[in-house]
Formats: structure tokens, C-alpha cells, sequence
């Protein structure tokens, strides 16, 4: 089992910014990639950050420079810098991560239950 807590979402006005935070814990061996998708109703979920264990980080084109995603002191955090914010960047924001099972060593991919971030004034 292996759980994924988001936390940090709410309500902001234009302008402002958040700090998105997930951990994860549970039967990890390895995880090789953590990041961030969001949602919106009636649209798919789309990607806003991830971040390997090696580093490389992928962003969606149009929040580079705008949303900064980085890992933690330990290897299960992830954060995501939301600054400038803008009533379109609302959504349910979800933490994901895929990892190496401690007890099988097999890989799976895991999701938070999400954060809502909304941007109003």
C-alpha cells in the first residue's frame, strides 16, 4: 500500500501565490518520478509538473517560468511554487508518483485524492 497526501490548496486572488506539498509513504523501494497534474470539470487531467530521481524536470508549456516543481529533503516530497496566479489556473491539483514496491518490486503508479486551488477575486 502506499498512500499520497496533498496539501496547501485554497483560495488566492489573482496575483498571489501557493505552495503545493505531497508526500508519500507506505511500501516504497524507489520512486522514479513525482509531479503534478490538475483538473478541471468537464476537462481531461493535464500535466503541470513532474520531476524525476535524476533531476529532469518536465513542465506544460504555458506555466513554465510560472510554476517552479521541486522535491523535498526527503526522496517522497514533492512541491509545487505556484506564483502570478491567474483565475485559469484553477482546478483540483493531484499529486502522482511512480515508484518500485518494497514488496514485490514491481511498479505502479499512485494518486493523491487532490487539492482544490481556486484563484478569485
Amino acid at each position: 500500500q502506499v498512500q499520497v497526501v496533498e496539501s496547501g490548496g485554497g483560495l488566492v486572488q489573482p496575483g498571489e501565490s501557493l505552495r503545493l506539498s505531497c508526500a508519500a509513504s507506505g511500501d516504497i523501494f524507489s520512486i522514479q518520478v513525482m509531479g503534478w497534474y490538475r483538473q478541471v470539470p468537464g476537462k481531461q487531467r493535464e500535466l503541470v509538473a513532474v520531476t524525476t530521481a535524476d533531476g529532469v524536470t518536465n513542465y506544460a508549456d504555458s506555466l513554465k517560468g510560472l510554476f517552479t516543481i521541486s522535491r523535498g529533503n526527503t526522496e517522497n516530497t514533492v512541491y509545487l511554487q505556484m506564483d502570478n496566479l491567474k483565475p485559469e489556473e484553477t482546478a483540483v491539483y493531484y499529486c502522482t508518483n511512480r515508484n518500485i514496491s518494497s514488496r514485490d518490486y514491481a511498479q505502479r503508479n499512485y494518486w493523491g485524492q487532490g487539492t482544490q486551488v481556486t484563484v478569485s477575486s
